[in-house]
């Protein structure tokens, strides 16, 4: 072959992943040529049709290929490839003969932008070598099965940094930690912004260990979590946090901080409270059929119309549960186990208590009036003071006056 022939080769069913190149005797060395410029080991080459090129003869000048890796069967194109023939490479990328958009995968989070935005504010940056064109440059990483390139690195972290190539301005969401973004800036070579982003970590607050977790964190483990997976918030600190209307079904709360905590509405069902801390929480209408309970601190909260009923027949447990000066009014307590919990000056008025398990449990100067007490069990129970009014029977009680 006498003179070079100019061919597009494209990646296999990606109209916008193309390159102009020269081809001139050798198939092996347009397939390692072809490979550098798209990123990965190209195997083999189709023509448009998805016939196989095994004979260098039959390319021809301006042809159309598809680049494949080794064993991967042909995927056709786009339409727009073949009707945009050679041009289509030109208007699909920059000058540079790189792509004009790009989508990355950084940390699992696709972000999608131009190249122009890569290379213009920053073009000694590491994302700008690799995007730029540059043959003696960076080459993009692996892509995942989507196309996208992939970057190991935080997405929280590094969307304020494209926000800042894109607009020149810095911006960081609250609860973003300015260190974090700092390290990301100096690891991708983004210079003009080390000097801001170390006045900001300097200036931040330092985080306490013990430092509660907000309802932003929260949903955010709650969204990256699988539905079958347990969640574990074991000790965690949450205090004053505001979680009403959230789905909490099933987690693991024990000895967990909830103190002043706004969970209303919310959906606990299922959930282990074991000897967390509920003093001062609003868990008013929330959902708390099969709760777990036991020995937990639920001193002066708010349960107005809580459900603690199960239709399956599991019984909420709140043994040995501190609900001093708690109001519970309006609830469905129904087959609750109150086996000696402390309810001193708790308001239990107009209360489904029936078949509940109050043995032993105090509940001196306490408000009953109105509640459906059938069947309940209060034998041993301190009723000193007890308010009683329209109690239903049978009630099996052996009142203990301390």
């Amino acid at each position: 072959m006498t003179a070079p022939l100019r061919v597009s080769v494209f990646r296999n069913g990606c109209a916008g992943c193309g390159h102009a190149l020269l081809f001139r005797n050798s198939l092996s060395d347009l397939m390692s040529a072809a490979s550098s410029k798209l990123g990965f080991a190209v195997g083999a080459l189709f023509n448009e049709q998805g016939g196989l090129i095994s004979d260098p003869d039959i390319i021809r000048d301006g042809d159309i290929l598809l680049a494949a890796a080794e064993g991967e069967p042909f995927s056709r194109a786009a339409p727009s490839l073949a009707a945009g023939g050679a041009a289509g490479v030109r208007s699909g990328c920059s000058d540079s003969g790189t792509t004009e958009w790009v989508t990355l995968n950084v940390g699992g989070r696709l972000f999608t932008t131009s190249v122009t935005t890569l290379t213009g504010v920053e073009p000694n940056s590491m994302l700008a070598r690799m995007f730029g064109g540059d043959p003696e440059g960076l080459r993009p990483g692996d892509r995942d099965s989507s196309g996208a390139y992939l970057i190991d690195r935080s997405p929280t972290y590094f969307e304020p940094i494209l926000h800042y190539l894109r607009t020149r301005q810095l911006v960081l969401d609250e609860g973003v930690n300015p260190a974090g973004v700092l390290e990301e800036a100096r690891f991708f070579g983004v210079e003009s912004l080390l000097g801001r982003l170390e006045a900001l970590a300097a200036a931040a607050p330092p985080v306490a260990a013990d430092a509660p977790l907000s309802r932003r964190e929260v949903v955010r483990a709650l969204l990256v979590t699988p539905s079958q997976a347990s969640l574990r918030f074991q000790g965690v600190n949450f205090t004053g946090a505001d979680l009403s209307k959230l789905d909490l079904r099933n987690i693991n709360f024990k000895y967990a901080c909830l103190r002043d905590c706004n969970l209303r509405n919310c959906n606990l069902t299922g959930c282990c409270l074991e000897r967390a801390d509920l003093s001062g929480a609003n868990l008013d209408s929330a959902q708390l059929s099969c709760v777990r309970m036991i020995c937990a601190n639920l001193e002066s909260a708010y349960m107005r119309s809580c459900n603690f009923e199960d239709p399956g027949g599991i019984r909420a447990n709140l043994e040995g549960a501190n609900m001093k000066g708690a109001i519970l009014t309006g609830s469905n307590m129904s087959s609750i186990n109150l086996r000696v919990a402390t309810l001193k000056n708790a308001n239990l008025q107009d209360c489904d208590l029936r078949l509940a398990i109050l043995a032993g449990a105090d509940l001196e100067n306490g408000n009953l009036s109105g509640s459906d007490l059938h069947e309940a069990n209060l034998r041993g129970a301190n009723l000193t003071n007890t308010v009683f009014e329209l109690m239903l029977t049978p009630i099996h009680m052996s009142q203990t006056v301390r």
